[in-house]
């Protein structure tokens, strides 16, 4: 089969590792590179692709089979709409949008245009968190009680000379934590509520700098995360799973799933567990679950490809993107009015969306 034509929208650093991995994958094609940066024009140069500043340019020039989105936040709705209209499957990078609007309206677009949509929540694609999925599907772990997620880092203080990043909505709640939101919602389930407290006293910027957030899952089961980065710590998934595009390997645990019948540890997919019957009175057995060899975003890429050729139902839609969003903006609205938000609040149409 002829290798899919899809064009990139946006080639900042996750837009470069999408360049990366879609010239790698003999399936996929990279037709065309649109961003208004010099750097994109060089990038897109230096990789032989035609080079657009607008996307609607390249939109209406290049035959295409597929698009990635992964321009700024506030650019995803326009982007991925322009791309739904033009009817080929797109995936657009995390946040599915910046507001619960405007990923309402993806969703409508996709919906009245029949157009598959997949968001680059990449974590979904990545063996630990798929062999994860497994074993708490397969009951491996009983039901389900209690989770605990870190995601504490330190920054270096050259990250912050881009000044929107010491803005509201600039900071690890929307950058870093929407990515363990949306893992444990993929783990564990959807989420019903959310407390946090969050602060900013270690830069004193006008963005928060960490948080602290006590979950509540439909399911019943009730999980915390912790998270900050200005933090010298192992506990990361980016650093622990190996899969972070720029970050060291740092072998440490980021995700602690505890149930009636066993507990896990994830990355490590180490699950202690009593024998048949047993409880604390007795020593705990560890199992350690081996995971494949494999890259989350290529294996990213291949599940959209996949979309494209054979119409394969996107492990993460529009609407779930949307569910992680709002639990995620959820987080900053409960710290600032100091009280548990409930995801009812946030979504009052989206149980009726598309």
């Amino acid at each position: 089969m002829k290798p899919v034509k899809i064009a990139l929208m946006g080639a900042g650093l996750i837009g470069r590792e999408h360049a990366r991995f879609l010239k790698a994958n003999q399936e996929a094609e990279l037709a065309g590179i649109a961003d208004p940066a010099p750097s994109a024009q060089q990038l897109a140069a230096e990789l032989d692709v035609p080079y657009f500043s607008d996307y609607e340019d390249l939109l209406s020039h290049v035959s295409l089979d597929g698009a990635i989105v992964a321009l700024p936040n506030s650019m995803h709705r326009e982007a991925g709409i322009a791309c739904i209209r033009t009817g080929i499957p797109t995936l657009i990078e995390k946040p599915v949008a910046d507001t619960e609007e405007a990923a309402l309206a993806i969703i409508e677009a996709a919906g009245a245009a029949d157009v598959p949509v997949l968001i680059g929540h990449q974590r979904r694609h990545s063996p630990d968190i798929v062999r994860a999925k497994q074993l708490i599907s397969g009951g491996q772990l009983g039901q389900i009680v209690t989770v605990n997620g870190m995601c504490q880092i330190k920054k270096e203080n050259q990250y912050f000379d881009n000044l929107w990043r010491q803005q509201p909505g600039g900071g690890p709640i929307l950058i870093n934590l929407i990515h363990d939101i949306d893992t444990l919602r993929y783990l564990i389930g959807d989420i019903h509520s959310v407390h946090a407290v969050t602060s900013n006293n270690v830069r004193k910027f006008a963005v928060e700098d960490s948080a602290a957030v006590i979950l509540k899952f439909t399911n019943g089961s009730l999980g915390t995360l912790l998270l900050s980065d200005s933090v010298a710590s192992p506990w990361c998934w980016d650093l622990n799973s190996g899969q972070g595009a720029y970050f060291p390997h740092t072998p440490a645990d980021a995700y602690h799933i505890g149930g009636t019948e066993g507990s896990l540890a994830i990355p490590s997919m180490k699950l202690y567990k009593h024998a048949d019957g047993g409880d604390w009175h007795d020593p705990l057995i560890v199992e350690k679950h081996e995971i494949a060899e494999s890259h989350a975003y290529a294996a990213q890429l291949q599940h959209f490809i996949d979309i494209i050729r054979t119409g394969a139902e996107p492990l993460i839609g529009a609407r779930d993107g949307l569910m992680t969003l709002a639990a995620t903006l959820g987080v900053g609205r409960s710290a600032a009015e100091n009280r548990e938000v409930f995801m009812d609040e946030l979504l009052p149409m989206a149980e009726h969306s598309v």
